[in-house]
């Protein structure tokens, strides 16, 4: 069938509304007429990287209704409602053992442009088109995706809120909820207060978190981390960062969380942190942050990465919907809705006043 997809051709481009085919589902797969998708950075970071000229589609905060699912789907039919979240094959040991997030066959299924057996499920005039992505490909009007990473919702879901419950909510609250874990006497600092950071400072506040410290260069986004449950907000230029962290945190931080990237702003949370102090990275930025080895040791300090905030997105995206029902985690603060056809709007905003950007249907 034909559907409409927002086509990229390498870094320095925009996006171009184009009409493609996508494939039939197949027994193990389901056809999803896209109601939201919200834009991540990762889409951004990843057709940068594509090179010039390649046709892709990328997309992986999907959200909306099943138009078909194929003769080997268990649990989804036609007409529910869904949040589309990562791949995983759901059958190897990590993903066995609960860790899907960190299944064997990540990169084969999220990453590479087409589905594993080499097949793409968008293609035009007869051409492959590079899709699949996070086995979705969801800046489209439809998207091939499978049992694995499809989340069945309530009926009365707002699909515009959930959509970026999976991916960029999910890693910021799955950081602190799955990895993190703060206790109410403990101290957070969240350095980077977009989408990701502030979903971070909402399952803080959520879970009860003494102190929570906001850094962003941001003044308006230190306000709004601030209204979701922040109790203290700081400039990220501040030359005296790391000491202003200390004074508030009774000599350093017992957790910290960097969405940046940036070596600066990593190492600076590093140097945050109190002597057992835990620091999570998912930032997509400088591959060599220049550590102090010797701080990491002395202070027996843990620094690890985290995908997706280590969430299993058929039990995280519940929990999601569930605190903001009760009004402990209001996405909706965090959401600017776009029409599809101002998805180049969308991006461009996002370096200026757009916490999260969704595109609708």
């Amino acid at each position: 069938m034909r559907t409409q997809a927002a086509v990229s051709y390498g870094p320095g481009t925009g996006f171009t509304l184009e009409d493609v085919d996508i494939a039939d589902p197949r027994p193990d797969e389901i056809l999803v007429r896209l109601t939201a998708t919200g834009i991540c950075h990762t889409d951004l970071v990843t057709k940068a990287a594509l090179p010039q000229g390649v046709p892709a589609v990328y997309g992986h905060e999907g959200a909306g209704v099943v138009e078909a699912a194929g003769a080997d789907v268990n649990g989804v039919r036609p007409g529910d409602r869904v949040v589309l979240s990562y791949n995983s094959c759901g059958t190897c040991a990590r993903c066995r053992a609960g860790r899907r997030a960190y299944c064997e066959r990540f990169a084969a299924l999220n990453n590479a442009g087409r589905r594993p057996d080499g097949s793409p499920t968008l293609t035009r005039g007869g051409d492959a088109v590079w899709s699949s992505f996070f086995g979705q490909s969801s800046f489209a009007r439809h998207a091939v995706a499978t049992r694995e990473n499809v989340v069945v919702v309530p009926v009365d879901t707002d699909l515009v809120t959930a959509a970026p419950m999976g991916c960029g909510f999910q890693t910021g609250a799955g950081s602190v909820v799955n990895v993190l874990r703060p206790e109410p006497d403990s101290s957070l600092v969240v350095f980077g207060a977009g989408g990701v950071g502030l979903a971070a400072v909402m399952a803080a506040a959520a879970l009860g978190t003494g102190t929570v410290v906001a850094v962003d260069l941001v003044e308006r986004r230190r306000r709004l981390a601030k209204e979701l449950g922040a109790t203290h907000t700081l400039d990220g230029a501040s030359p005296d960062l790391v000491e202003h962290i200390r004074d508030l945190t009774a000599g350093g931080a017992s957790h910290a969380f960097d969405t940046t990237g940036a070596a600066p702003v990593v190492r600076a949370a590093a140097r945050a942190l109190a002597p057992l102090g835990s620091l999570v990275v998912v930032g997509l930025g400088t591959a060599d942050l220049g550590l102090d080895t010797l701080d990491l040791i002395g202070g027996g300090k843990t620094i690890r990465g985290s995908i997706e905030g280590d969430a299993n997105p058929k039990d995280f995206v519940p929990l999601l919907l569930d605190w903001r029902a009760a009004g402990r985690f209001p996405a909706e603060r965090l959401v600017t809705a776009f029409p599809f056809t101002a998805i180049d709007e969308a991006v461009a905003r996002m370096k200026d006043d757009v916490v999260k950007p969704v595109l609708t249907f």
